[in-house]
């Protein structure tokens, strides 16, 4: 118990996560009979049977197999459903009513990795962390070298017959789309249904090694020759995802990157939810749309918005700032109600916006030029220390004459806390510093009235959090 409280994995903004060598063995073992002694604790064991999909880092088929074996001692069926979207995990294993494991490091880089933990019902919420936490034991789990029945075709093709079923076919005939597939596990499936739904894909930077894709990061170097593509090609769109497929990534015909916020602004109007529900790091505009009956804010994570979710009146989407979709009640596509799935979705996002697009003779960048959101940036410090970054916000939050003198060049007009420090200044724009809960980063998001604006508010941001903690 004592190696695991002071090793690296954490539970943070979306499952556990931590150094690869932290959680292979033992601990990956340990971490998968907590949660199911946790489940037993709950009454929701499901059907006897747990599924574990995985992405590509090289790390992560040891880590299924650690997993299998905890399963496999607890008296459970270990159930393989391969490299594939965390969604995808998710959606097969609710509709068998059973628990589930992805494991995956998502965005962050290939020396760490991660496990996230689904109930039969869905994805965990942040008590369930504290019941896993709390289940720890100090057992030595042997490797049992469990067998492992393979579903991984049918959790893949249930995924895809869910899109298939939800837009009309042939809907992107005569778009040219290119599927930046890197390390992906979404590429395969993304890159079927983009040609099933008529469009010509043109595969870019497939890798046989894991590459760390942070949707979110757009001044990364791994996104550097996408622009490029763009004309190389002539090509109408980019589509992408992270490590393990659940948010998206889009660029437009023009070579520019559309926020995850306005993917999952789009997606909302496209089923017309009345419930919008997103952290606060979300674009400010969505409110100004006056498309929803209710808009509720949360702290930054999956398990928040999914809380503030449940319960929610009418056809309820949930979003992050990242563009990972969630799915609640009451929402109908193509006619047909469209099951819940409450953890991040990135193919949802991508098909909604290029639906759209083609439906209207609009091209993506025009479809994101008509929404009514600031202009938004964002950018992080990474290898900052955690201890580094809350000094950092804690003095901001609390000294006044400190915050003042940092703010001078814009003013403060006020300050949320929900999630970090998000500061509305004079003008009216928006300087959110907030630290990551997945990896040693101190992230700057910023609104400003032009682009103009926010790029010069976003650069000063990133000055003043070098400045402070490095």
């Amino acid at each position: 118990m004592q190696e695991l409280t002071n090793s690296s994995l954490k539970f943070g903004t979306s499952g556990l996560r931590g150094l690869a060598l932290d959680l292979e063995g033992q601990a990956a073992r340990r971490y998968t009979a907590a949660f199911l002694l946790h489940l037993h604790r709950l009454g929701q064991t499901g059907g006897g049977r747990v599924f574990i999909g995985r992405d590509f880092r090289p790390s992560s088929m040891a880590i299924t197999r650690d997993c299998a074996s905890a399963i496999a001692a607890a008296g459970l069926e270990p159930v393989d459903c391969g490299a594939v979207p965390t969604p995808a995990l998710a959606l097969h294993a609710m509709a068998a009513g059973c628990a589930a494991i992805m494991v995956t490091g998502s965005h962050i880089p290939a020396d760490r990795n991660g496990l996230k933990f689904y109930r039969p019902d869905g994805e965990i919420s942040k008590a369930d962390e504290a019941g896993i936490v709390a289940a720890l034991g100090d057992e030595t789990i042997a490797d049992l070298n469990a067998p492992l029945a393979d579903e991984s075709e049918a959790a893949a093709e249930r995924y895809f017959n869910r899109h298939e079923a939800s837009f009309p076919a042939g809907l992107l005939s005569g778009w040219r789309i290119g599927v930046f597939e890197h390390s992906t596990v979404a590429r395969d499936l993304l890159g079927r249904s983009l040609r099933h739904f008529g469009a010509e894909t043109v595969s870019l930077g497939r890798s046989k090694d894991f590459v760390a894709v942070d949707t979110e990061a757009y001044g990364d170097a791994v996104f550097a020759p996408l622009p490029g593509w763009v004309k190389e090609y002539g090509l109408d769109a980019v589509v992408s995802a992270d490590g393990d497929g659940d948010r998206p990534l889009l660029m437009d015909g023009n070579g520019n990157f559309v926020r995850g916020d306005a993917l999952g602004l789009i997606v909302a109007r496209y089923v017309g939810a009345q419930t919008v529900v997103t952290p606060v790091t979300s674009n400010s505009g969505i409110e100004r749309t006056g498309a929803f009956s209710r808009v509720i804010r949360t702290r930054v994570g999956s398990p928040y918005v999914i809380e503030a979710m449940s319960g929610a009146p009418g056809a309820v989407i949930g979003f992050e700032a990242n563009g990972g979709t969630f799915v609640g009640d009451g929402v109908t596509l193509a006619g047909t109600a469209l099951s819940p799935l409450q953890t991040r979705d990135a193919v949802l996002p991508l098909l909604c916006t290029l639906a759209l697009a083609a439906a209207k003779g609009q091209s993506v960048a025009e479809v994101v030029a008509a929404l009514p959101l600031q202009s938004a940036l964002a950018d992080r410090l990474q290898d900052v220390p955690s201890a580094r970054s809350s000094a950092f916000l804690r003095r901001l939050a609390e000294d006044g004459d400190y915050a003042r003198e940092v703010f001078a060049p814009h003013g403060i007009a006020a300050l949320s806390q929900i999630d970090g420090l998000q500061f509305r200044t004079t003008s009216g724009d928006m300087v959110h510093f907030r630290a990551s809960g997945n990896a040693p980063e101190l992230r700057c998001y910023v609104e400003g009235s032009t682009p103009d604006v926010a790029r010069a508010l976003l650069d000063w941001g990133m000055r003043i959090a070098a400045r402070e903690v490095g």
